[in-house]
């Protein structure tokens, strides 16, 4: 049985000061007993439109080689939940989650496929595709807790994604988030818990919290959910963790008893 955990953080505009909060959750994730830790969506900068592409940076770039180095020397799988990366076509990026093994190895690059265009009543209109560009790629790695499948934030409203990466040996979803509070407020416990509960899978969901800008605000509840749906691990407000065991009995016990993954038909 291994502890995960998921972190909740407030990023903001300054990214050294992100990447630092971000470092501070990983080791206090760490030294409590976590294996795996994961980072919410936009970890590392969460500042003005305008300043978009110039937070932007490569796989290779400053944050995601602190992310690797952190890794390596507490001996812990980091999800880096995700950040801007460059070279997508047409001159936008893409909105990447990379996990980094214990030894500081690249295990896996997710790019987000599902874009936030929406209006959802909270003042500010939504439209992520303006600079950010759709992955097509379902991808999973093998931890050392589970076969981690990917995801990021409006991914979770697309249960085909999980469906296609529990089929594929996923035992442990990753829903790193910067949820809005208004649909955060009614819709992100929700639907955690069902794709844990029709997966039968641990749900790791690390996320913004509070206030980033005059017009954005998300809503936290940073959590982990086990296979049964039950939320294991709820962060407070503010800056946490919510860590929570994922115990490869229950995981069986559950696919046992209540086989639904094997009844399926289409």
């Amino acid at each position: 049985m291994h502890l995960i955990a998921a972190a909740q953080m407030t990023s903001g505009a300054d990214k050294a000061r992100n990447v630092e909060a971000a470092t501070r959750l990983v080791r206090r994730a760490a030294s409590s007993g976590a294996r795996l830790v994961g980072l919410p969506e936009n970890f590392s900068w969460m500042g003005p439109d305008a300043e978009r592409t110039a937070a932007a940076e490569p796989l290779q770039g400053p944050t995601l080689s602190r992310m690797a180095e952190l890794a390596r020397t507490l001996h812990v799988t980091v999800l880096a939940g995700s950040i801007l990366e460059t070279g997508a076509p047409e001159g936008r990026l893409f909105n990447t989650s990379v996990v980094f093994g214990p030894d500081g190895e690249r295990l896996a690059v997710y790019r987000k496929m599902h874009l936030f265009d929406v209006e959802v009543g909270d003042g500010a209109t939504y439209r992520e595709s303006a600079a950010v560009a759709p992955g097509t790629e379902v991808v999973a790695a093998d931890t050392e807790v589970g076969r981690l499948g990917l995801s990021v934030c409006y991914d979770l409203r697309f249960p085909e994604l999980y469906r296609q990466l529990s089929a594929g040996g996923a035992t442990l979803l990753a829903v790193p988030a910067a949820f809005t509070l208004m649909t955060g407020k009614d819709h992100w416990e929700v639907l955690l818990r069902a794709r844990a509960i029709e997966n039968q899978a641990y749900v790791l969901a690390p996320a913004q919290v509070g206030r980033h800008s005059e017009k954005r605000q998300t809503w936290g509840h940073a959590m982990v959910v086990d296979p049964w749906g039950l939320v294991t691990a709820r962060a407070s407000e503010g800056e946490g963790l919510a860590v929570a065991p994922v115990d490869p009995e229950l995981l069986a016990r559950v696919r046992r008893d209540l086989p639904s993954l094997q009844h399926r038909r289409l």
